[in-house]
C-alpha cells in the first residue's frame, strides 16, 4: 500500500476545517475556562496521537501535552519535543478539543460530549498519510474502539497493530501502575518506539489509517 500524498485541494480543505474547529464555541456554556480548542494538524502527518482533552497548561499555551504528562509521553515514544510538535509528521487531536474542567474529587473531567463525534469525522479523513494512531487513555480508546478496559487493551497492544496502539494516559497517576506492571517498560515501550519510528519513516509505505 502506497502512502497517499496531500493534494492542494486536501490541504485547502484541511486548513478550512481546522479554522472552523479552532473557532468552535459549541460547548462554551459548560467550559469553566471558556472554549479554546487545542490540537495539532498537518496534511502530511504520519502519526496521530488521540488523547483525552487538553489540561490547564495546554489551555493556557494552546500547545497539546505542554506539561509533565507530555514529557512522559515523549519519553515513552522516543521523540524529542521538536519531533513531537512537527505537524509534518505528528498530528495531535484529543477526544475533547477544549479543557473540560475538574472533577469534584480531583482529576480532569471527561471530554465534552459530542466533541469528537463532531470534529474527528471532518478532520481525520483529510490526513491521508496516516500510518499509526496512538490511543492515549481510556476515553480515546473507548471513542475509537468502543467500550472496554484500558489496562487489558494496553496489555494486548499487539492485537491492535498496525493501525492502533493503545496506551495509558501519561499522568503522574500512572507511575504506580507502571511499577506494578514491569512488562510495560520491558516489552511495550520498545515495541512502541519501533512502531512510532516506522510510522514517521518517510521511506516506508503506509501501515494503516486512523
Amino acid at each position: 500500500m502506497t502512502t497517499e500524498r496531500a493534494t492542494p485541494g486536501s490541504v485547502r480543505a484541511l486548513d478550512r476545517i481546522t479554522a472552523e474547529a479552532r473557532a468552535c464555541t459549541r460547548c462554551a456554556a459548560t467550559l469553566p475556562l471558556g472554549p479554546r480548542p487545542v490540537f495539532q494538524l498537518g496534511a502530511g502527518a504520519r502519526l496521530l496521537i488521540t488523547s483525552q482533552a487538553p489540561g490547564t497548561r495546554a489551555h493556557a499555551t494552546a500547545t497539546p501535552f505542554d506539561d509533565a504528562s507530555g514529557d512522559r509521553l515523549r519519553g515513552w515514544l522516543g521523540l524529542t519535543r521538536a519531533q513531537c510538535y512537527d505537524p509534518a509528521g505528528v498530528a495531535i487531536v484529543p477526544v475533547g478539543l477544549c479543557y473540560p474542567g475538574r472533577l469534584p474529587r480531583g482529576g480532569d473531567a471527561p471530554p465534552s460530549p459530542g466533541c469528537a463525534a463532531l470534529w474527528h469525522p471532518r478532520l481525520l479523513p483529510l490526513l491521508t498519510g496516516l500510518r499509526l494512531t496512538l490511543l492515549v487513555g481510556g476515553h480515546a480508546q473507548d471513542f475509537v474502539l468502543g467500550k472496554g478496559r484500558m489496562a487489558e487493551r494496553v496489555r494486548d497492544y499487539a492485537a491492535f497493530l498496525p493501525r492502533h496502539f493503545p496506551l495509558p494516559h501519561p499522568s503522574w497517576r500512572t507511575t504506580g501502575w507502571e511499577r506494578r506492571n514491569p512488562w510495560f517498560a520491558a516489552e511495550l515501550l520498545p515495541a512502541l518506539r519501533h512502531a512510532v519510528a516506522a510510522a514517521l519513516d518517510r521511506g516506508q509505505g503506509a501501515r494503516g489509517g486512523a
